[in-house]
């Protein structure tokens, strides 16, 4: 079986070849177990799944076995769970909303995973190691120790911190690259990364807390327990992740550039990561800096619109990746491989729930499941048409984007129907933009 001559995106193919669609087809029915079906290279040892993923396992698990060490021998065994009981208490409800977030083309579990997990053991023991260090050298080096605990707070803090937790978004752009492909991505991760951090750093603030009401004998609303509870778990769980989202930010518009924009592609992370120092020393240095009364002046005038105006563009951006599901799949259901009435329920997500449910009603869950990845599959091929046309693809796109089709094409005849009744139910009905012209489009080709 031939394949198409080449041709390029932005190239109209001249005739539909229909025919090839059908042999191509009656392969892949033909293929046994579609979703283990793979395109991948052949890989040295030492970069084999299992082993790289047991490093990493090695390395967090001896970073959390060393931070917590640390919490504990500065809490004190009491403290620790006190402080742990409270600190965990906002972290569900953190890792739902950039879960949310990520419903379009959810991510990874094993990438936020680890995301949290660095955020919680690798960043916070580089933090607390390098803050602790660093202020004893200043104190010494000033012989001033209020002044020097004042710096590391507004000067060191930030910069370790920030730098500490963008090292988990680095190595997820670098190394994780088909997971991160926008803006919504950076800031998911981002989120997660910093949810972890400010859940160990809730443990030792909280612990401390309790450990000097037990000195003291104090209890009840009026003990330091409580207000440390009330200032970073009902005012200000969002503080940490609001820094970092900033950084994630970066990383996710440089996931966005074009590959032969390697100044924008640097310039943004570094951008955001500056960014996140900055508003990380403002928030640190407000009660120092502006006064008793810095901190809510802060808080009010800067920390509650910067997060009212992240959570608006995480939200923008969901929606933007809805629009180019619309725009970039008819493409493929002009060519045959998606029904017509697919792209419009692929980019709402009510329509996509709809069409889970109702293909777990009529054919029982395994179908809903099958429905739920054939979403997954046709939004990835959405975003990387999307990101073929910017010119941001490696040379992996070909096989990805078969490797796709494939996937698509094996549960298309549960996916469709179901797609096409939901589409109906919401009002959606396809039609091809006026200005373009998809015909004989024939996304299965070489360039």
């Amino acid at each position: 079986m031939s394949e198409p001559s080449p041709q390029r995106l932005d190239q109209r193919p001249a005739v539909p070849d229909f025919e090839q669609q059908e042999r191509l087809g009656e392969l892949w029915t033909a293929v046994p177990e579609p979703a283990r079906r793979r395109y991948r290279p052949r890989r040295a040892f030492w970069r084999h799944r299992g082993v790289r993923a047991g490093t990493v396992i090695a390395v967090l698990g001896l970073c959390a076995l060393l931070i917590l060490a640390l919490v504990r021998d500065e809490t004190g065994t009491d403290g620790f769970l006190v402080g742990l009981g409270m600190a965990v208490l906002p972290v569900p409800l953190l890792m739902a909303a950039f879960r949310w977030l990520d419903r379009v083309e959810p991510g990874p579990w094993r990438n936020l995973l680890f995301a949290f997990a660095w955020g919680a053991f690798a960043a916070a023991l580089v933090a607390i190691i390098a803050n602790s260090f660093a202020t004893e050298w200043i104190a010494t080096a000033t012989a001033d120790p209020a002044g020097a605990e004042s710096v590391g707070a507004t000067v060191v803090a930030p910069v370790v911190e920030e730098s500490a937790k963008a090292a988990a978004i680095l190595l997820l752009f670098l190394f994780r690259r088909r997971s991160f492909t926008g803006l919504v991505d950076g800031v998911v991760i981002a989120g997660f990364t910093a949810t972890g951090f400010a859940f160990t750093e809730n443990i030792l603030y909280l612990g401390s807390a309790f450990g000097e009401d037990q000195d003291v004998g104090n209890s009840g609303l009026a003990s330091i327990t409580a207000a440390t509870f009330f200032v970073r778990i009902v005012m200000s769980p969002f503080a940490h992740p609001l820094f970092t989202v900033l950084t994630g930010i970066g990383f996710g518009l440089a996931a966005m550039a074009d590959r032969r924009q390697k100044v924008r592609r640097v310039a943004f992370p570094l951008l955001g990561l500056a960014l996140a120092m900055g508003v990380h020393a403002l928030w640190n240095g407000s009660a120092s800096l502006l006064g008793p009364f810095g901190f809510y002046a802060v808080y009010a005038a800067f920390m509650v619109p910067a997060f009212a105006l992240l959570t608006w563009l995480a939200i923008w951006s969901r929606q933007r990746e809805l629009r180019t599901i619309s725009t970039e799949l008819p493409a493929y259901a002009a060519a045959g491989w998606l029904t017509p009435a697919a792209p419009l329920a692929l980019s709402s997500m009510r329509a996509r729930g709809l069409a889970r449910t109702y293909a777990g009603r009529v054919f029982g869950p395994h179908a809903a499941r099958a429905v739920g990845e054939y979403e997954a599959f046709a939004t990835s091929l959405a975003f990387l048409r999307h990101r073929a046309q910017r010119g941001a693809v490696g040379a992996d796109f070909v096989a990805r984007e078969r490797e796709l089709l494939h996937h698509l094409w094996q549960r298309r005849e549960i996916a469709g129907p179901a797609l096409t009744h939901a589409a109906r139910l919401t009002g959606r009905a396809w039609a091809p933009p006026p200005y373009v012209d998809y015909e004989g489009y024939n996304p299965y080709r070489r360039y």
